[in-house]
């Protein structure tokens, strides 16, 4: 059974901040950040909720895929910073978009759409269901420290949806999902410690990303690469008959060091970080619904999606492009 791409959906708060807003909190400009990173600017939620991205971006991506939630058997949802803890955002997406299917939630970081798009994937492949709505969203501005210059400039929120369909006219040639165990922390955000009187004693962190960039770019290039090497190999492809990637928009210098490696032309990498930064799960959504919204794409397009994220997860999927 063929598993496809069937329509796709995004959504971005108003709010625009820009490089030299970050003076009034760190030591930086424009040039300096656009120079290390590749980003310009990003979307900050300042009346936007979680559950109100995530909403809009699924909604979009129904209606592209001319697809009403109550067709819908699987809702998944990728986030490591919702609204709250339960009722997850999947559940609270089902009743937003008037669906009655089963849904949860996963955490895979920055790799968690193409952890879900493989969930979807699988669950289509096996007979589960015949549709699925999978969506990315995420706000790292709740998780950000707006006085550690190495890391504030690069974040901003977004969420993104896609709409997988056994019926379409597209195909998901390949998808894979891997993990390293990060001995290192070289990306962290300590999670809640108990408030139980016994365990007073617990370290009180404060639940901000803390990284190791040198560390991160390391393992992201050689990940990143060895994913869409291995995703050619096994789906029979080659590098000419993939059209465009959209890999995981965390930094210029990661994608620059990736076409090198793989000898392929930087133009073939869309990339919206300029205008976005690194929203985490919902950057790839995000990218794709931008692609496909763009008119570049074809039906029988190959489109490669690849991320890294914190843990450190990767993934790697071939899409043959259903429109």
């Amino acid at each position: 059974m063929k598993a496809s791409v069937i329509g796709t959906g995004s959504a971005l708060p108003k709010t625009v901040v820009k490089n030299d807003d970050f003076k009034q909190w760190v030591d930086t400009d424009d040039e300096w950040i656009y120079s290390h990173t590749g980003i310009k600017e990003r979307r900050i939620a300042k009346d936007e909720t979680l559950i109100s991205l995530a909403a809009d971006a699924a909604k979009k991506a129904l209606a592209d895929a001319g697809v009403s939630g109550e067709e819908i058997d699987l809702i998944i949802a990728a986030t490591f910073t919702p609204d709250c803890f339960t009722p997850t955002l999947a559940c609270m997406l089902q009743n937003e978009v008037g669906a009655t299917c089963p849904a949860f939630d996963l955490n895979a970081a920055c790799s968690g759409f193409i952890y879900a798009l493989d969930v979807g994937y699988r669950y289509i492949k096996s007979g589960a269901a015949k549709k699925v709505l999978i969506v990315a969203a995420d706000m790292l501005s709740r998780v950000t420290n707006f006085s550690d210059r190495g890391t504030c400039v690069l974040f901003g929120d977004g969420a993104g949806a896609a709409v997988l369909s056994a019926q379409g006219e597209g195909n998901i040639i390949y998808s894979k999902t891997e993990a390293e165990s990060d001995t290192k922390f070289s990306l962290r955000i300590p999670g809640l410690y108990s408030r139980f009187p016994l365990n007073e004693s617990l370290p009180k962190e404060e639940s901000v990303v803390s990284m190791d960039g040198n560390e991160i770019y390391m393992n992201a290039v050689r990940t990143m690469t060895r994913d869409i090497k291995k995703a050619l190999s096994e789906s029979g492809l080659t590098i000419s008959d993939i059209d465009y990637i959209v890999p995981h928009q965390a930094n210029s210098r990661i994608i620059d060091a990736v076409a090198i490696k793989l000898k392929m032309l930087k133009e073939k990498f869309f990339m919206n970080m300029p205008k976005y930064g690194n929203t985490s799960a919902a950057s790839v959504a995000i990218a794709l619904d931008e692609l496909s919204k763009s008119g570049m794409l074809r039906k029988g397009t190959h489109v490669a999606l690849c991320a890294f994220g914190g843990g450190f997860t990767s993934g790697c999927a071939i899409l043959e492009w259903a429109k």
